[in-house]
């Protein structure tokens, strides 16, 4: 919890001493014994502005991973959409267990019957909207979207894209 406390030259300084030193607004929040707004605004009227370099390398450094992240993920799900799609015409058992003497019976089919085939028609189609959705995401998403239905409609005769231009 931040201290009530008046601010002070000689907080100033040590405001300046900890900025100067490359100190996040956090850090000197905690150092202080203050809120980050209260930092925030000293630092304003200070006019002094952090430098942010680290913090930018971090967040660049942080969107690349998480691209490449999606990036295996995309790719495992479409692999993921093979294997399940595969699945609709290999032999499958089917059982059934129970009844009054709980018996179980089982059979192999030259494939999974229709209703089977086609939960993994949907769970194979779910796999691959995922993976465009993720590629999408990193093409840049709405944006493209957006623009392919601007060139639809203008080819279509619905829509003349000369007035979203800037």
């Amino acid at each position: 919890m931040a201290a009530a406390f008046p601010w002070t030259d000689a907080l100033d300084l040590q405001l300046r001493t900890l900025a100067a030193n490359g100190r996040s607004v956090r850090d000197i929040a905690a150092e202080i014994g203050t809120t980050k707004s209260t930092i925030d605004r000293r630092l304003r009227h200070l006019g002094i502005v952090l430098d942010r370099s680290a913090t930018e390398a971090a967040t660049r450094a942080n969107t690349t991973d998480a691209k490449s992240r999606r990036m295996r993920l995309h790719l495992a799900l479409l692999d993921d959409a093979e294997k399940l799609r595969q699945q609709m015409w290999e032999p499958a058992v089917v059982f059934n267990f129970g009844g009054k003497d709980n018996t179980y019976e089982e059979r192999t089919l030259d494939k999974p019957p229709f209703a089977d085939q086609l939960k993994i028609m949907q769970a194979t189609g779910i796999a691959i909207d995922r993976s465009l959705k993720l590629d999408l995401h990193d093409a840049g998403g709405s944006q493209a979207v957006i623009g392919l239905l601007q060139q639809t409609a203008a080819a279509l005769g619905i829509h003349d894209d000369t007035d979203t231009q800037p």
